[in-house]
């Protein structure tokens, strides 16, 4: 065997990258102990502006160049993971560390009612019932709609219509939250007068925010179909509406609930439309179409202003919103590996 085929087969054993880790975080704790002491955002970026080059230049010593940058290129790979999940690591951190001061069951079953300055009791469980309601109008409102607008852009729409609807889908996307308050807030302001508050309205809200995004993701699920099976289904006869509701959307089924999911999680947390249309309520509202009514968001953001013990409350409303997340995005994952084609 030659000279080079001996080194295109020489690796670095399997325990390598972690020792260089380990000197790496070494000298960065030690660099780090001459100045103003070590930090873990400091610690992390010394250790991989020194784990990366010394990694790539060990194994470019001993696997050869083409190893090397392989190796290069799953450091930075994995580096760009980890920064990405640190402010999601973080985020759920303080929340679930503010939250179970003052989480519980109680929490979750009492209202604000009788609860006063700077008082222990009080919970959410009028807020949680606002909040269903509320995402619940949104959901009915937005969830068909966008799915039938984003048949028709797919499997019937053409010319100018569809230039049209796809302008205004996009429009839509980037609409300010505060500017889809505004609009409910005025629409009902003309017809009912300026009394009026109800979920009805903050539900309309939050449905011109959530339209565009079931539109786009249910779009691009749509065009990841292939054609092939809408033509196979069209050589045995088959309707196209009917093609379209058997094969191509359950077909994209599992695309679509993650789509309409990313929708409702993209709204369920507003605060500024729903500060101007349904303002905020001490105690449960079970009519969704009179009255002032709760939600999480406004709930949140009243507590956390108040200060002091009502910040735990603050802390435990926003642990209890996502959860609800969690949970409906679960409900999603079940409904989509049910109604999924099995393949076989």
């Amino acid at each position: 065997m030659t000279t080079t085929a001996l080194h295109q087969v020489r690796r670095l054993p399997s325990w390598a990258p972690w020792a260089v880790l380990a000197g790496s975080v070494a000298v960065a704790l030690a660099v780090l102990a001459l100045g103003g002491g070590p930090t873990v955002a400091g610690v992390g970026f010394l250790t991989a502006l020194v784990y990366a080059p010394l990694l790539t230049a060990i194994s470019w010593q001993v696997e050869g160049s083409r190893r090397a940058k392989d190796r290069l290129a799953t450091t930075l790979v994995v580096a760009a993971f980890v920064v990405a999940m640190v402010p999601l690591v973080t985020l759920v951190w303080t929340v679930v560390a503010g939250g179970v001061r003052a989480f519980s069951w109680e929490f979750l079953t009492t209202d604000m009612v009788g609860v006063f300055g700077q008082m222990t009791e009080g919970g959410a469980y009028h807020a949680i019932i606002g909040t269903l309601y509320v995402t619940g109008i949104a959901s009915l409102i937005a969830i068909p709609l966008g799915i039938f607008t984003a048949i028709y852009l797919v499997e019937y729409g053409g010319g100018r219509a569809k230039r049209a609807i796809t302008l205004l889908v996009d429009v839509m996307t980037g609409i300010p939250s505060i500017v889809a308050g505004l609009f409910a807030f005025t629409l009902f302001l003309v017809l009912f007068g300026p009394g009026y508050k109800s979920a009805l309205i903050g539900g309309i809200a939050l449905a011109v925010l959530m339209t565009p995004v079931v539109v786009r993701s249910v779009e691009e699920m749509l065009r990841l179909v292939p054609n092939e099976l809408r033509e196979a289904a069209y050589a045995l006869g088959v309707p196209k509406w009917l093609t379209i509701v058997k094969v191509v959307l359950r077909t994209a089924i599992a695309g679509i609930t993650t789509g309409v999911m990313i929708a409702i999680a993209r709204v369920i947390g507003e605060t500024a439309p729903l500060l101007i249309t349904v303002g905020i309520a001490n105690a449960v509202n079970y009519d969704a179409f009179d009255g002032r009514i709760a939600t999480l968001p406004v709930y949140v953001y009243r507590q956390y202003a108040q200060g002091g013990v009502s910040e735990y409350r603050a802390w435990a409303g926003a642990l209890t919103l996502i959860i609800i997340v969690m949970l409906l995005n679960l409900v999603a994952r079940l409904v989509s590996r049910y109604f999924s084609p099995k393949v076989r």
